[in-house]
């Protein structure tokens, strides 16, 4: 929702400034220019991409309208299935949680909280390395090295989409001023006619410079910042998780391992300690 009004706002902002200055918007139009930058743009990502890469990075672009960040209530929700999953661990024991990690969309842990559930990034971290834990039988710091190189592997992952369409962005005035010197090309063919007709060339090759710089500083760049925050996002889920799952490793009873995962979440959306407790309490 924020990304589309953002687009209005860049959009409006643009052409309300140039119609309140009395420019003419037909000199804006130059579909010769469009073509140039944006076919150009799409042809050096092509290049520059593996099939993986492009499929990751227009679904970076479809995230960035569908996305939205977690707050205190998925934070909560995320918390309240880690007790409940520490919790059977602690009276039943660690194999006790194979059958859901195996089958978490059949699982009475997971079911009743559809953010973890819907996240599968996130539940897949949490059930594979549950499987790993009661299977392999590993000590507390190897557990947490093979915890962190998931998280760092998924971290890499998710930042090709923004890095590519960070790149893409960083072209965009280089290819405006490609277009704008095919324009002053094609102007200097026009060189003995009258000031007018030199005029209207002289803005049609300046449009390619303006396209460039505000498509790649007013459009794309922000959408690479957009898809950075959502890979951070993910990130600290994925550290609330591994936080509760590596106290509870190192020994600590799930109501201890619960409030240290509660210190990963990020103090704009932390919960407090009363609305967790009272969360658990209600559970």
């Amino acid at each position: 929702m924020f990304a589309i009004i953002g687009l209005l706002v860049v959009t409006g902002c643009v052409a309300g400034g140039y119609a309140m200055a009395h420019g003419n918007f037909s000199v804006l139009w130059q579909p010769a220019e469009v073509v140039t930058i944006v076919g150009a743009a799409i042809g050096t990502f092509l290049i520059s991409s593996p099939l993986r890469v492009i499929k990751l990075t227009v679904k970076g672009f479809t995230s960035v309208f569908k996305a939205k960040a977690p707050g205190k209530d998925e934070y909560l929700q995320l918390l309240r299935a880690l007790y409940d999953l520490l919790t059977l661990a602690k009276h039943e024991g660690i194999i006790a949680l194979e059958s859901h990690a195996n089958k978490p969309m059949e699982s009475s842990i997971f079911t009743p909280y559809p953010f973890v559930i819907k996240n599968h990034h996130v539940l897949d971290f949490i059930c594979d390395n549950v499987k790993t834990y009661a299977m392999a039988g590993m000590e507390p710091h190897e557990f947490e090295t093979l915890m962190d190189i998931d998280i760092d592997t998924h971290h890499e992952e998710e930042s090709i989409a923004s890095g590519s369409i960070s790149k893409l962005a960083d072209s965009l005035p280089a290819l405006g001023i490609v277009a704008c010197v095919l324009g002053v090309v094609i102007t200097m063919g026009a060189i003995n006619e009258p000031p007018e007709i030199l005029g209207k060339h002289i803005g049609a090759a300046l449009v390619g410079t303006f396209l460039g710089i505000l498509l790649a500083y007013g459009y794309i760049a922000p959408f690479a910042a957009n898809i950075e925050h959502q890979t951070r996002d993910q990130h600290t889920l994925m550290n609330v998780a591994k936080t509760a799952i590596m106290s509870f490793a190192l020994g600590w009873a799930p109501a201890l391992a619960l409030e240290a995962a509660r210190r990963a979440v990020p103090s704009s959306t932390r919960p407090t300690f009363e609305e967790l407790e009272n969360a658990v309490r209600k559970k």
